[in-house]
This record gives structure tokens, C-alpha cells and sequence, in this order.
């Protein structure tokens, strides 16, 4: 049997980071057509069960646009159960605006729920965490060892207990169960590690990057399981219709933006980002005081290379202090001051260097 496995869709999301009004609105629509998508993907490939771990919709307001489209997917594709877990994010929003909850649509609530495939050869299991279960669904937790089973939770995993964090997930608590494969939700991220010596634990991480903390592959993870041998094999399948990448880029060297220009080309030609890609640009490096970096200037300049393009400068200052050593200036009087200190050399250096970045207005830890 073939099965996906997908989280954090966040269908609905405003999009307003780094994006333009229109930019927003497209990609709202581009995450829409990105969970059809994948509904089209598993229709022809076979796919008896899309589990979704939490967060299909991203705000108590869904739109009817978004709605319809979820609603469509489910009521056409009749061959597939979507079973669906509740994040955090997931209000009752959608399910309470379905007149009729389809026969395909399979729920959980929060004590644990099972729905059987394969002639019962195959179990999904899932529960919604919550405060007020959060310390003894472990407990309860009953699985037969003599099936392949799926464990659906929602919430970010920890080694153990704990009292503070609803969405808090103990992987201490579910080793040893019998469990093949934990299905996640809640990081964006694909993850997919031992969780015992006989399972495995997976994030598929969220269909479209949203932002610029989610870069890299996005998509969901395709198992196709062997009923008969209680064995999976996992492939994950990029599927996002752009990609986010966050490219550092040293400018050390650079005295001006024209030079900062040359070396971010440089480094953009060593990559393979497609223009429809979003792409930020963080400038590093210690630069010379008199160094001129205008960010506004650099996004206009790359912003025909890629769908989005965001330019930030994290550069520091390099400060050759020797040159303000006999300085009629608060900088002079603050070199002389910790040069005439029985610090070690090196001390007095590091000393000098987070003095005259404070002076220059910068934040400095030594």
C-alpha cells in the first residue's frame, strides 16, 4: 500500500514577509495548487492514504477559496482517504463549514484514534495533543506488534516529558511500542531518524517554504509499504513550486557596492538557483570603516535574476585602531586609555575592537 505523508501546509497563509501585496496573493495561490498537486501526484500513482500531521490551514480565517479546494480534493478522489490530525494552527475552521463530513475524510480527536488498511495488516494511530492530555496519553497508547503501525502526532519532540509545552512530544515514551513509523508535524523541516530498533521517526517538513527560514527541499514523504513483511521504504518528494535559498556572501574586500555587486555574482554563479527561485543575500564579513554598502541599491540591482530577492548586511567593522591612537577624539582617548591597561596584547585587541564598534553605535559581546 502506498501512502503520503504531509504537515504544516498552512494553507491561507498571509505571505506578507518579503513579499509585495501581489507577491502574497500569488503565492497563497501557488501553495493552493501545490496541495492539488500532490492530490493529482497520489491519485495517479496509486496512494490509498494521505495523512496530513497538522496545520492544513495557517489562521482561524480561511477563505472559501481555500476551503472549496480542500473540500473538492477530498469528495473527488473518493479512492483516497485523507486522514487528517489537527495542529496547532488548525481552528474549527474547515470541518465545521462541511455540511456533510466525507465518508474519505478520516479525523482524530484527543484520545487515540486507529483506522485499519491492508486487511488490517496496516494501523494508523493518532491522537491531538492538548494541555489536558499531554501527561497520560503515553499511557495509553496500545498497539499491536504484529501489524505495521503508524503513529500520527502534531508538536515538537524532546527526549522527555514535559509539563510546559501542550505540543511537546516524548520520544522516551514511545520507544519500544511497536511503532514503524512516527508521523510528525509542527517543523518545517524533512527529518527522518531511528526512533528504536525498530522504527523510525519523520518531520515531512511543509509543502512551500513560507520564508526565508524555510529554505531548501520542500515537499512530502511517499511510503510504500509491504503489508505482507511489515516493512516501508520512504522517498521523499520535492514538490514546491519555488524554492527559498539564503546564500552568504563575504564582502570583506569590498570598499564599495559596485565591489560587493562583483562579489555576490561571483558567488550566485557557483549555484544553480532557478529564477523562480526567492533568494536572500546576507553580506559578511569585517569591512574597512570607510566601506560603502547600500542593501536598497543591491536588491534592485539582482531583483530581474529571481522571483524575490532580499539583501541584508551583517557585516562588522574592521578597525585598524592604530590610526586613531593619537585621535583628539573620544575614539583616541578610549585606545589610549586600554592601550595604557596591563591587559595581554590580545585581550587589549579584542578589548579595542568592541569598544569602537559600541562608539560606532554596534552591539558588541566579547
Amino acid at each position: 500500500m502506498k501512502l503520503i505523508h504531509c504537515a504544516d501546509l498552512h494553507l491561507d497563509s498571509k505571505m506578507t514577509a518579503h513579499l509585495t501585496k501581489e507577491q502574497a496573493r500569488e503565492r497563497r495561490m501557488e501553495i493552493l495548487r501545490t496541495f492539488s498537486h500532490m492530490v493529482e501526484y497520489a491519485s495517479v500513482a496509486g496512494v490509498q492514504v494521505i495523512l496530513i500531521a497538522g496545520d492544513l490551514f495557517d489562521t482561524r480565517n480561511v477563505s472559501a477559496t481555500a476551503r472549496n479546494v480542500v473540500r473538492d480534493a477530498i469528495c473527488q478522489h473518493p479512492e483516497i482517504d485523507f486522514v487528517y490530525l489537527r495542529g496547532n494552527h488548525d481552528e474549527d475552521n474547515f470541518l465545521s463549514k462541511l455540511e456533510i463530513i466525507p465518508d474519505n475524510l478520516k479525523l482524530f480527536s484527543d484520545s487515540w484514534t486507529s483506522y485499519s488498511y491492508a486487511s488490517g495488516q496496516i494501523v494508523i494511530t493518532g491522537a491531538e495533543l492538548s494541555a489536558s492530555n499531554s501527561e497520560s496519553l503515553y499511557d495509553s497508547l496500545q498497539l499491536s506488534k504484529d501489524v505495521y503501525n503508524i503513529v500520527t502526532l502534531h508538536g515538537q519532540i524532546g527526549e522527555y516529558k514535559s509539563r510546559n509545552f501542550a505540543e511537546h512530544i516524548s520520544l522516551a515514551e514511545l520507544k519500544n511500542r511497536g511503532i514503524d513509523y512516527l508521523a510528525l508535524g509542527h517543523v518545517h523541516s524533512y527529518v527522518l531518524q531511528a526512533l528504536d530498533s525498530r522504527g523510525v521517526y519523520c518531520y515531512s517538513g511543509c509543502l512551500e517554504g513560507r520564508g526565508f527560514d524555510e529554505c531548501g527541499q520542500k515537499g512530502f514523504v511517499l511510503l510504500d509499504i509491504d503489508e505482507s513483511a511489515h516493512t516501508a521504504q520512504q522517498t521523499f518528494v520535492s514538490i514546491a513550486a519555488r524554492k527559498l535559498h539564503h546564500l552568504q556572501v563575504d564582502v570583506s574586500e569590498a570598499m564599495t557596492t559596485n565591489d560587493a555587486a562583483r562579489l555576490i555574482e561571483q558567488a550566485l554563479n557557483e549555484k544553480t538557483y532557478s529564477s523562480a527561485g526567492m533568494v536572500k543575500i546576507t553580506l559578511t564579513g569585517a569591512v574597512a570603516l570607510e566601506c560603502e554598502l547600500n542593501c536598497e541599491y543591491l536588491e534592485e540591482l539582482f531583483s530581474g535574476y529571481f522571483y524575490v530577492v532580499r539583501v541584508e548586511n551583517r557585516t562588522t567593522v574592521r578597525w585598524n585602531y592604530t590610526d586613531y591612537e593619537k585621535d583628539a577624539s573620544l575614539k583616541g582617548e578610549f585606545i589610549r586609555m586600554v592601550l595604557a591597561d596591563d591587559l595581554p596584547e590580545e585581550q587589549k585587541a579584542a578589548v579595542i575592537r568592541c569598544g569602537m564598534n559600541a562608539l560606532a553605535g554596534e552591539e558588541s559581546i566579547l
